[in-house]
């Protein structure tokens, strides 16, 4: 594969640090929901779910219109958020039962010699914590502790996976608090709660606060104060108590008095599976599909003064470019050893360019290369059986070609009409086939999972 569609911009992260020695290093949070679709908070377009303080995040900083997870479901976009790499690359792409996400006392998890974004910032003295749903190995090798992370305080996986044999925990570090959580409609007062002790506790130092919300996967609990406050069932009710989350997590910022010195990013790990209460409009499809509804997800990026105030961004950017930006604003530095697919964003949110940091996007389905995107254009590649989540077969799926830009709804077939593009995103295709591989074809930048003989998922000491 051609190096320039997945190798970082080193050459920005090593020759121009963004902070220099004697500057005090930001502050960084991102917030991470869960099956949050685009158009679930009203800056992107929200009609049933009232979301104040987000609202006003929009307007003190940047829309990224075109910000994509990398897989349409939990666990490999989580991948690749840690990892800055796709989530073929990281082996997190299936479970050891080549299902799309992983379970309760699984063996396969996030390999500890990758290299995550909090242990990026560690080595430079970052404080760093993990908030909420993991969901990349509930054993202690696999735990977020062991990922460079100081603390940890949330559940290891979705909170639709309680089993008889291993009820749901909530952990605090390794260690079992309660169990039998899926119901607790207290949970995101709790992330909340401890976020903002958290932010307190360390406002003096650099830290790095990971918040991969529990909301609003299934089963849908909001918080009592927060019943019936949407016009959209439980589901609105839930996207409701999130702001308020957010708004109680500005306040603790402000009243720090570090709100000038925090990068602040709120996302979704894929689209919104919940169709009748949920919106990705006005994208096609949902969770567990390679339609734009199922990986363009919401993000707002807030740091004042950094971030210019009520701008956008149409390039094309995702959950991978995290890492790579988070180093070059924090002063360190990302190794050439091991690659990574993410790029520098900084550039882009800082308004100082408005071009796509990426010549190719790959939409991945579980080990299925499905599509590609390169500036405005998608190409879904023809494939004989096409996978949705699960891995169930859709069937026969011709090659199409879409421009999101005129056509962001994927409508109009433009193939017939352009051989060229398509030969281009083809060859993109054939180029991500040989690196990263597809079904059946072990791609030749491939890394192993991690992997345990034994499983040690977390279990409450009786």
């Amino acid at each position: 594969m051609k190096t320039v569609y997945f190798l970082p911009l080193l050459s920005i992260l090593i020759s121009a640090p963004l902070v220099q020695a004697t500057e005090r290093k930001p502050n960084i949070i991102i917030v991470f929901c869960d099956d949050l679709g685009y158009a679930d908070i009203r800056p992107f377009g929200a009609k049933k779910h009232a979301t104040p303080v987000l609202d006003q995040m929009a307007r003190e900083g940047m829309r990224l219109t075109d910000f994509y997870s990398t897989c349409p479901v939990c666990t490999p976009s989580r991948s690749s958020l840690m990892t800055g790499c796709y989530p073929r690359r990281v082996n997190m792409h299936v479970d050891e039962q080549n299902l799309c996400v992983l379970f309760p006392a699984a063996r396969k998890g996030l390999n500890p010699e990758e290299v995550t974004i909090a242990e990026v910032l560690k080595k430079q003295n970052y404080s760093t914590m993990c908030i909420g749903k993991w969901h990349l190995g509930d054993h202690p090798n696999f735990m977020p502790t062991n990922h460079g992370f100081d603390h940890y305080f949330g559940i290891p996986y979705s909170n639709d996976m309680n089993r008889k044999e291993v009820p749901l925990p909530l952990v605090r570090d390794l260690t079992v608090i309660r169990d039998s959580v899926q119901k607790e409609t207290t949970i995101t007062a709790q992330y909340t709660s401890e976020a903002v002790k958290f932010i307190k506790s360390n406002s003096s130092t650099p830290f790095f606060l990971y918040l991969p919300h529990t909301a609003v996967h299934l089963p849908l609990v909001p918080g009592k104060n927060f019943k019936g406050s949407s016009k959209a069932g439980a589901y609105g009710d839930w996207v409701q108590e999130i702001d308020w989350s957010m708004g109680e997590l500005f306040k603790a910022i402000k009243a720090e008095g570090i709100d000038e010195h925090t990068l602040v990013l709120f996302t979704s790990d894929n689209g919104s599976a919940r169709e009748k209460q949920g919106s990705n409009l006005p994208l096609r499809g949902r969770k567990g599909r390679t339609d734009e509804g199922g990986m363009r997800v919401p993000c707002i990026v807030r740091w004042p003064g950094r971030v210019p105030a009520g701008s956008s961004s149409r390039a094309l950017t995702c959950t991978m470019d995290l890492l790579p930006t988070v180093a070059a604003i924090s002063g360190g530095k990302v190794s050439k050893t091991p690659l990574i697919d993410g790029k520098n964003i900084w550039p882009i949110l800082s308004g100082k360019s408005k071009d796509h940091p990426r010549e190719a996007f790959f939409y991945y389905q579980m080990d299925q290369l499905q599509a590609i995107r390169s500036g405005d254009w998608k190409l879904f590649v023809a494939m004989d059986s096409k996978k949705r989540n699960w891995g169930n077969p859709e069937g026969k799926k011709a090659l199409a070609l879409y421009n999101l830009a005129k056509d962001i709804h994927e409508d109009n077939n433009l193939a017939a009409a352009n051989p060229r593009i398509v030969k281009k995103l083809l060859a993109h295709a054939e180029n991500a086939r040989e690196d990263l591989g597809d079904v059946g074809r072990p791609g030749k930048g491939q890394r192993k999972a991690g992997w345990v003989e034994k499983a040690s998922p977390r279990l409450l000491a009786r």
